[in-house]
């Protein structure tokens, strides 16, 4: 299917079916930030290896990308791999990536936790190595 899309370029949309279905070595492809790639011919070149590829064959691949860090190079090659949209429809159906499991505290620590504790620890490293040295030349 096949719609006018922002800059009146004509996008093809893909249904999550055909994506799903294309996780094999002769077609692969899959969607990052609801855009699908066929990266079948870019397995073998692939910086990571192809089987980071082929795991997310077939599925969404969003996460996985953006929690590597691709470069500006890699994004734009990313380009040359893009074959179309992921249908609206479909788009509910990925799975959101999980909420992050880290908090913030805003609780204010005191100094003698951030300063205190280590002084403690390196005068106490600072006194077995004096007394191992002592030991040894004795």
């Amino acid at each position: 299917m096949a719609e006018k899309g922002e800059d009146d370029q004509t996008v093809k949309y893909y249904r999550l079916s055909e994506v799903e279905e294309r996780n094999s070595f002769k077609s692969t492809w899959i969607i990052i930030n609801h855009k699908v790639y066929d990266v079948t011919k870019f397995l073998e070149e692939h910086p990571g290896g192809e089987e980071v590829l082929r795991e997310q064959a077939g599925g969404d691949a969003t996460e996985s990308f953006e929690d590597v860090g691709h470069s500006t190079d890699a994004r734009e090659m990313a380009k040359s791999l893009l074959i179309g949209e992921l249908h609206p429809d479909d788009r509910h159906k990925i799975a959101k990536p999980p909420e992050s499991l880290v908090t913030t505290v805003h609780e204010t620590t005191s100094w003698w936790s951030n300063w205190l504790i280590p002084a403690l620890a390196a005068a106490i490293v600072t006194l077995m190595y004096r007394i191992y040295t002592a030991e040894e030349e004795a």
